[in-house]
């Protein structure tokens, strides 16, 4: 699962990042209302977490957001220390999933993020699947027409991203940081993955799944 936490203290956000990410996910933050907002318009996430009490914009007003504005309908878990009946009225009614009080155990985080994950995606979300192509984020597994294909942990990393976007177009940028985070890499890199993974997915097989938008980057799609 990608999930984006949102929660103005680093302190909790990397606990809870480095805790998902030893569960197998991919965590990404923002530290305020707003620039969460940017983050979840920008980029693909599985599920949410927001705290509420935050600078510019709070976590139900992000909720809102998402939900009213943005037609976002993906899973919202929000952290706060406000517990009473009303704070959790409030915030089932501006759009969440669910509603976790500080402090919190980080077990008993994932196990709820699995449960609305459960509940949202109805099934293994671990596996994605384009057409005859398959590939399992836990095993690394791709498997086209039945067969299997090995990629390197970067040509994996790109394959992952472009389908978990699918059929949305990825920029160039957007791809080079999803996969390289901060380090980005030169252009020449990034084609010369990109061939690399069309070499392996599309050319041995009648349809390409990866499609070139010229001066825009790429998108995944069954046509």
């Amino acid at each position: 699962m990608r999930v984006l936490v949102v929660e103005d203290n680093e302190d909790i956000a990397a606990s809870i990042a480095e805790y998902l990410e030893a569960q197998g996910c991919e965590c990404d933050f923002a530290y305020n209302g707003l620039s969460g907002l940017h983050q979840a318009v920008s980029y693909e996430y599985d599920l949410y977490i927001f705290d509420i009490a935050m600078p510019g914009m709070n976590g139900l007003e992000l909720c809102k957001t998402l939900r009213q504005d943005k037609k976002d309908s993906r899973p919202v878990l929000f952290l706060t220390a406000r517990d009473t009946l009303e704070d959790k009225l409030e915030g089932f009614a501006s759009g969440a999933d669910d509603y976790l009080v500080k402090p919190f155990e980080l077990q008993e985080l994932y196990a709820r993020l699995q449960a609305i994950a459960r509940r949202y995606y109805g099934g293994n979300t671990n596996v994605l699947a384009l057409g005859d192509l398959q590939i399992n984020l836990d095993t690394h597994e791709v498997i086209r027409e039945g067969k299997e294909i090995e990629l390197a942990p970067i040509t994996f990393k790109l394959l992952q991203t472009l389908m978990q976007h699918s059929p949305n177009l990825v920029s160039r940028d957007q791809l080079a940081h999803e996969v390289w985070g901060d380090t980005l890499p030169d252009s020449d890199s990034l084609r010369s993955h990109i061939y690399k993974l069309r070499q392996l997915i599309d050319r041995p097989f009648n349809k390409p799944l990866i499609h070139t938008v010229q001066g825009h980057g790429f998108r995944m799609v069954d046509k």
